[in-house]
């Protein structure tokens, strides 16, 4: 078989294509023919050496990927062969409070394998709706979107809720969020990629390239702000993202993607805001999760789709930002 692992931090160039022996699954574990896999911005970071100190060295990339089980353990009894399954980016977290141990593609090795062996526990069923390139997707950021807003943010008919961007986050939130009768603001420096979060369920759209102050335009649409932010980008938005937010709103720390000087507690303590980390979920929130997606037909949103032959391509993709939505690879 054939797989992916980063020799060193120089970025997409860093990847290497080996060959090497199938993997046989140990009593518990059950071996996944992996048939698609998706990037994440976090990806992108740990080519170019900016995730910090716990990355494996030489370590396989890629957090998410579908697949379907081709052998179990001789004492696995949820699986057979056959079964449409995605990994968990968090293997070892299956309920409850937060436990963040391994996470695949970093501290563990990830997915970016024609075959992959996992615990029988660090799978979850695919959605039934959902083909493999749309259920590879799941289980970074549309986990992570999902316990942002339904499971942190409680959310419910009529709550307003503010995304930015168009990555893989922004975009599961927004459709999520929209699906549950939110009524949902998104932000971006591309009209053409406004019209698509507007096509996507978006009630309003603001451009902040052209509007710099876009915290106080989301205040005044709202009459006070929205209840939910769901923020990525972190230093450089969370100033504008604390003015969007109403008071006793919430703010959802996801991501990292601008940079900028240290914010102020001050305008937080004054609105009374929870400003909260999120980081991706367990196993029953992605459970939970598929069996809202399945209900509610939502589909994952694809950009472009590459072979695993030309995962360097993909990331370089992903690294232009020109997508809306997921990159993906498909076995070839």
């Amino acid at each position: 078989m054939r797989r992916y692992r980063l020799d060193g931090f120089g970025g997409p160039a860093s990847l290497r294509l080996e060959k090497c022996d199938v993997p046989a699954p140990g009593p518990r574990q059950v071996l996944v023919r992996m048939r698609a896999w998706s990037l994440n911005h976090r990806d992108l970071l740990i080519a170019h050496g900016r995730y910090g100190p716990d990355v494996l060295p030489g370590v396989v990339p890629v957090s998410d990927g579908a697949g379907e089980v081709v052998e179990t353990g001789g004492e696995v009894g949820r699986w057979q062969p056959g079964d449409r399954v995605t990994g968990l980016f968090l293997p070892d977290w299956q309920s409850g409070r937060p436990r963040l141990t391994r996470a695949l593609g970093g501290s563990a090795d990830g997915v970016l394998a024609e075959y992959v062996v996992f615990d029988e526990n660090a799978v979850v069923a695919a959605p039934a709706h959902l083909g493999f390139a749309e259920a590879a997707t799941l289980p970074c950021a549309a986990v992570t979107a999902w316990q942002a807003v339904v499971e942190m943010g409680g959310l419910h008919p009529g709550q307003s809720v503010l995304t930015l961007g168009s990555g893989g986050v922004s975009v599961f939130a927004l459709q999520i969020a929209a699906a549950g009768g939110a009524r949902v603001i998104a932000t971006s420096g591309s009209d053409g990629k406004l019209e698509r979060l507007r096509a996507l369920g978006a009630g309003e759209v603001i451009n902040h390239a052209e509007v710099p102050d876009w915290g106080a335009r989301v205040a005044s649409l709202t009459g006070g702000g929205v209840d939910h932010v769901v923020e990525v980008g972190g230093a450089g938005t969370m100033r504008q993202s604390i003015t969007a937010a109403r008071v006793g709103g919430r703010i959802s720390v996801i991501g990292v993607l601008s940079g900028g000087a240290g914010i102020s507690p001050v305008p937080m303590l004054r609105k009374v805001l929870c400003v909260q980390g999120v980081q991706v979920g367990s196993a029953e929130m992605s459970e939970a999760m598929n069996r809202a997606l399945e209900g509610h037909r939502i589909r994952p949103v694809i950009d472009r789709e590459f072979p695993f032959s030309d995962a360097g391509d993909a990331y370089r993709y992903l690294e232009s930002g020109r997508h809306v939505g997921k990159v993906v690879l498909t076995a070839d």
